[in-house]
């Protein structure tokens, strides 16, 4: 079992910055995929950026060159660090721990609000 536990979002300007925070509660925390998926209003939830077991990454096109995602496995910690805010990056930002490519389960955070507004 993992909990994970999102913090760090916010109102923020065009062009403003803001780094997400998820604590994961739980054994075997850096064996899973961390990633970052976001859903707007009347759209389905979509994934932002992925870091694997080994510190690889993946991001969605739309954050590429702006968002960065790491990980502190001594921790039990993933961050999001957005820079360059967009309107259109509006969304809630949902923390997660995919398991599945070693049979366990996966798992979701509450979700942090971000507004990006003028």
């Amino acid at each position: 079992q993992v909990e994970l536990v999102e913090s760090g979002g916010g109102l923020v300007q065009p062009g403003g910055s803001l780094r997400l925070s998820c604590a994961a509660y739980g054994r075997s925390f850096s064996i899973y995929i961390m990633g970052w998926y976001r859903q707007a209003p009347g759209k389905q939830r979509e994934l932002v950026a992925r870091i694997n077991a080994g510190g690889g990454t993946n991001y969605a096109d739309l954050v590429k060159g702006r968002f960065t995602i790491s990980r502190d496995n001594a921790n039990n910690m993933v961050y999001l660090q957005m820079n360059s805010l967009e309107p259109e990056d509006t969304a809630v930002y949902y923390c997660n721990a995919d398991g599945e490519y070693l049979g366990r389960a996966v798992y979701w955070g509450q979700g942090t609000q971000v507004t990006v507004s003028a």
